[in-house]
């Protein structure tokens, strides 16, 4: 073999990163390094693997796109001999590589991670946070061991695990008129402006709440982002329907929110873990199940306020 595994993972690192020096800043090495990498795999495999742009820019040719899929394989198997000798010793180590839904990372990871790192201080956690459709791709290529997730149309061929429900509640604005109330209806806010978290499947689930009691929502505003949705709801944009509840009381701008308990009987999203049906978990990943099913559960959620 002619190049090395490091050369692999900076051309990874380049492929991601899209220009030498995110590649750089991203792992830590001088640019040259990369650069000289990257030049010695073109040459030894005989391929042009980018297009270089002004200012160091990068766009992977066809033929780099599909090393780069095969590079990001050779190297988690390659780290994965570590988890098989940790498992041959009798010690949990290795490298999980764990996805998380888009809105619920911020608020449950960094807790969550922090405890299973004081249990398991040899694991290394590889993130992967998306929408649901992008979660379900990845399992289903066996790119992720876990995700941390909602039952949103998961296919048959996933395993899931749920661990908690999240019932869904309205957030408001602190000065709205409707705050001061104990709780409120959909039929309440017909007549409202709706700021919707704009999400494959959430959008879907959220629409279907109105959908089951014969309404129809004023959409006023979309956000794919969910501190964009908390933003625009505290600046008097409309409500919005949510089932994470933060412990932060403000949106990111520091005006106040509320929420208030959603009247009527209304499905929850079931939060749990859910992973490839054909996989069978390394001992790493049921580890990290055990702790979330310690963490994680009706009463406590790590980084939530409950109901």
């Amino acid at each position: 073999m002619r190049f090395t595994f490091r050369q692999l993972e900076y051309f990874v690192a380049a492929g991601e990163a899209g220009s030498i020096r995110g590649a750089a800043e991203a792992i830590a090495i001088s640019q040259p390094s990369i650069s000289a990498a990257i030049a010695h795999l073109e040459r030894e495999l005989g391929l042009q693997l980018f297009v270089r742009h002004h200012a160091q820019g990068l766009s992977l040719t066809p033929a780099g796109r599909r090393l780069l899929h095969e590079a990001r394989l050779l190297l988690d198997r390659a780290e994965g001999l570590h988890a098989v000798a940790a498992e041959v010793s009798e010690q949990l180590r290795g490298r999980l590589a764990l996805g998380c839904f888009v809105t619920l990372a911020p608020m449950i990871l960094p807790e969550l991670m922090q405890g299973f790192a004081e249990l398991v201080p040899g694991a290394e956690i590889a993130l992967f946070e998306a929408h649901q459709e992008r979660l379900v791709t990845a399992l289903r290529r066996v790119d992720l061991d876990l995700a941390l997730t909602y039952d949103l149309q998961l296919p048959e061929d996933l395993a899931f695990a749920p661990l908690a429900e999240l019932p869904p509640h309205i957030l408001l604005a602190a000065d709205h008129p409707l705050a001061t109330r104990p709780e409120l209806s959909l039929a309440d806010l017909a007549a409202e402006r709706l700021v919707l978290l704009d999400l494959p499947l959430s959008r879907d689930y959220f629409l279907s709440l109105f959908l089951r009691e014969g309404l129809t929502p004023q959409i006023a505003q979309r956000s794919a982002q969910q501190e964009v949705v908390r933003g625009l709801v505290a600046n008097g944009f409309g409500y919005s329907i949510a089932n994470v509840r933060p412990r932060a009381g403000a949106a990111l701008d520091g005006r106040p929110l509320v929420r208030l308990p959603l009247a009527g009987s209304h499905p929850p999203l079931r939060l749990g873990l859910a992973r490839a049906g054909s996989l069978q978990p390394s001992r790493l990943a049921t580890a990290f199940a055990e702790h979330c099913r310690a963490a994680i559960t009706d009463s406590g959620i790590p980084g939530m306020d409950m109901p």
